[in-house]
């Protein structure tokens, strides 16, 4: 006799064994989904749906619909797309549905982070995105979503295609409530015009009521369907105690739709469905235009994602999707194809275009070995990539939430604006109430319209979107000029440099070392000791030690092998100790040292110095003189010999050097600079990490090693060093921006307000003035985003 499946009622098939306990029995299942999702289910404490369910789950929704989200969620192999997980946490960037205003942000952050197993939850309102890190051993990632839903706001797992149809659909929607909206203002104007002017005022009151009730049908759509969005968000507020933006707003139309209800039904007193509609109309305008300028914000980094392709071409010619590739896995990348994921070259010598990431639109030569990156475009010669890592970890994901986390941090005076906007709205309904008292005391027929007028024109929405609009534009701008972004403070600190600390060897120079002599001593050939140095160097990345990788020979092994940082590399070669490195390393010397060179001793013996050549960086100059121009102090910090430093430094015009300094030697040269020294450090090598780590604010070259970047605050990816000027130009105005916005804000408030109170602001202008605020302030955080001659040229 067949069994059926106790979760979908389907037959289950012979010779599977899909068995989950229920209500105490074990009960079979057809398939390893109808499993996984009873076992949830079970394990979720959710048996009640098994108790009281009138017929078996349908096969194509094998789960209740309030669990959907848990088992799509939850899944290892679901999450490995977009979870990224450390040994301390996971972490996932969100995309949120419903936020409007800081107050939001605000509400979602204090909710998640008293809920257990939460290590931190950020929230950007510009973006409509959050950062969520978590214990996985204490919460599950379905669960914080929940308690994201329980407050009235949808989350998801950021992806660039959803989110950007989930806005299409929230714009499409914004549409329709502000036609509705639009034509019902039109026709209770009309009605309201000539009631004002009393052209009908020869008529009966019977059919003025009449047009009352006419204005009442087009008024109440507006009130239940184009404001809805202001309900919403007012009631998210007052149930979880906090006030937002839109509570008065709300408080104010529900009052005027109320008390005209009243005056209608009753025929006394005034009716104010003309204001209602053109409330909502206006706000919806205001609201509208306000969303597609922070939606233009917001799209740069975004965009981004979907430079990666949804399918990736197997070396059997074979489509595949680019969520299943693994580490290890070896695809083809196709002539003119963007690469599916990040990894290294295994055959092939191509020319990658990397101008997403670097902002420099000449193309890239790539060997065998070189690393490439997800959503970089392939020249015309295919290639075999071996995958490196996974879409969640790629250089693209990685850029978009380091963007996401530095617009995330705010300026002191951002975050006292904040709590300035919520305990504003509190302040601004005393003062309605107190305004409403007052006129109903002294003018009763117009305190409601005061009232009104104060509710609306004081709604402080352009100070809550002064900071986060600008810093959004102005990341979103650092990434074009190939600037990645790692800590929020990068904006505040680059305004107050007055030190400029860089190093030389692919810094100030290219990097790009080449060998051009090699002299040798004793009985080894000049092969011989290349191969050696190559064998030595393999175990370094810095800029000298892949000049070397041309002569790598794998029939050369060295053994005990040790990176001595800040002075060179030492082995055992055959029973001996091989060292290259300074001169004082390899032969406890430093007499004899020469400029761009470097030496090889084995068994304590001078068997080679290599002479070498970094040719300085063509903007290197202008970067400095620019520096010291702005009265910002240049210091030229490097471990390399006293010779090779005096010698570039006096090329760029630099009078501080620190010569051979040992990382330590850099760090303690940090710890004495002067206490009012605002230092920014510029370095790109693993001795140059602890010194990024320690200054003020830190720059690694893009080309420069992953320690180095790992301790930075910025990175520049194009190791272009005329773009930190650019960034320094764009950190100067984003703080300029950022105070016209608040001044704007704060000086409307602080204008409108005694207005307002004293019965000089009509309603529907303060509807206007309240929309024109926050669109100006979005529009001026806009001007980030447009490039500077000084950038196209």
């Amino acid at each position: 006799m067949c069994q059926s499946c106790y979760h979908c009622g389907e037959e289950v098939p012979v010779n599977t064994d899909y068995k989950v306990e229920i209500l105490g029995q074990i009960r079979d299942m057809c398939c390893p989904g109808c499993e996984t999702v009873a076992q949830t289910i079970m394990d979720s404490g959710l048996v009640s749906y098994y108790q009281y369910r009138t017929a078996p789950a349908e096969k194509a929704n094998l789960v209740p619909e309030q669990l959907q989200a848990l088992v799509h969620y939850d899944n290892q192999e679901v999450q490995n797309e977009f979870v990224r997980n450390s040994d301390k946490h996971s972490e996932v960037t969100l995309s949120l549905d419903g936020i409007s205003c800081a107050a939001c942000a605000w509400l979602i952050e204090k909710q998640l982070s008293h809920t257990e197993g939460v290590v931190q939850i950020r929230v950007n309102t510009t973006t409509n995105r959050a950062i969520l890190a978590w214990d996985n051993s204490k919460a599950k990632l379905s669960e914080l979503l929940a308690v994201i839903h329980q407050l009235g706001y949808k989350a998801a797992p950021f992806e660039a295609d959803q989110q950007e149809a989930a806005y299409h659909r929230m714009m499409k929607q914004y549409l329709y409530r502000l036609g509705i909206a639009g034509l019902a203002t039109m026709q209770v104007m009309m009605l309201a015009v000539a009631l004002y002017l009393e052209v009908f005022g020869d008529l009966d009151p019977e059919f003025r009521n009449y047009f009352r009730w006419v204005s009442l049908i087009f008024a109440t759509p507006v009130m239940l369907y184009s404001a809805l969005p202001f309900y919403l968000n007012a009631w998210r507020s007052i149930r979880s105690k906090t006030l937002g933006m839109d509570v008065p707003v709300s408080i104010a139309m529900i009052f005027a739709y109320v008390a005209s209800l009243v005056a209608t039904v009753t025929e006394q007193g005034e009716v104010f469905f003309e204001s209602i509609s053109m409330f909502a109309f206006f706000l919806l305008v205001g609201r509208f235009l306000e969303m597609r300028a922070r939606r233009k914000a917001a799209a740069a980094s975004g965009n981004l994602l979907k430079l990666i392709p949804a399918m990736a071409t197997t070396l059997e010619g074979e489509q595949t999707p680019v969520k299943t590739l693994q580490v290890g896995d070896k695809i083809r990348v196709l002539p003119g194809e963007h690469i599916p994921a990040d990894g290294i070259i295994t055959q092939g010598r191509v020319h990658i275009d990397e101008s997403m990431l670097t902002g420099e639109s000449i193309p890239v030569v790539k060997i065998i070995g070189d690393h490439v990156y997800a959503g970089t475009l392939n020249g015309e010669e295919a290639f075999v990539l071996e995958v490196r890592s996974s879409k969640a970890d790629s250089m693209i994901s990685n850029i978009v939430r380091l963007q996401d986390e530095a617009q995330l941090s705010k300026p002191k005076i951002a975050e006292i604006a904040d709590v300035v906007a919520r305990y504003f709205v509190a302040v601004l309904l005393v003062i309605a109430a107190a305004t409403w008292f007052y006129w109903q005391q002294n003018q009763p027929d117009d305190a409601f319209w005061i009232m009104l007028a104060v509710l609306v024109a004081t709604c402080p929405c352009a100070l809550s979107l002064a900071t986060p609009t600008a810093l959004t534009c102005a990341t979103s701008r650092m990434g074009n000029l190939g600037i990645l972004l790692r800590k929020g403070h990068v904006f505040e600190t680059l305004c107050k440099v007055n030190h400029l600390i860089i190093d030389k060897t692919g810094t100030l120079t290219h990097g790009d070392i080449e060998i051009n002599s090699v002299r040798v001593f004793g009985q080894q050939s000049k092969s011989t000791t290349l191969s050696l140095a190559a064998a030595l160097e393999a175990h370094a990345n810095h800029p000298l030690a892949r000049a070397f990788r041309p002569y790598l020979d794998a029939n050369v092994i060295i053994d005990e092998i040790e990176n001595v940082i800040g002075f060179g590399i030492q082995g055992c070669y055959q029973g001996k100790s091989i060292k290259i490195g300074s001169a004082e390393f390899v032969l406890s010397s430093q007499d004899k040292a020469e400029p761009n060179a470097i030496y090889l001793s084995i068994a304590n013996e001078h068997v080679a110095t290599f002479y070498y050549q970094d040719p300085i960086r063509q903007e290197a100059v202008a970067f400095v003189k620019q520096f010291r121009s702005a009265g910002i102090k240049v210091t030229l910090l490097t471990g390399d010999s006293k010779a090779n430093a005096e010698l570039v430094a006096q090329q760029i015009d630099i009078d501080d050097v620190v010569s051979e300094a040992k990382p330590q030697d850099k760090l303690d040269y940090l710890h004495s600079c002067r206490d009012d020294d605002i230092t920014m450090m510029v370095g790109d090598g693993i001795n140059d990490a602890p010194t990024l780590a320690g200054a003020h604010l830190s720059v690694a070259m893009g080309g420069g090693t992953d320690v180095a970047k790992a301790s930075a605050d910025m990175v520049l990816l194009g190791d272009k060093l005329d773009r930190i000027l650019q960034a320094r130009e764009l950190a100067l105005k984003t703080r300029r921006i950022i105070a016209e916005n608040l001044a704007w804000s704060l000086g409307y408030n602080l204008l409108i307000l005694p207005l307002a109170v004293a019965g000089l602001v009509a309603p529907y202008f303060a509807v206007v003035g309240m929309s024109a605020s926050s669109i100006i302030v979005v529009s001026n955080s806009l001007r980030l985003l447009k490039e500077s001659h000084k950038e196209q040229g």
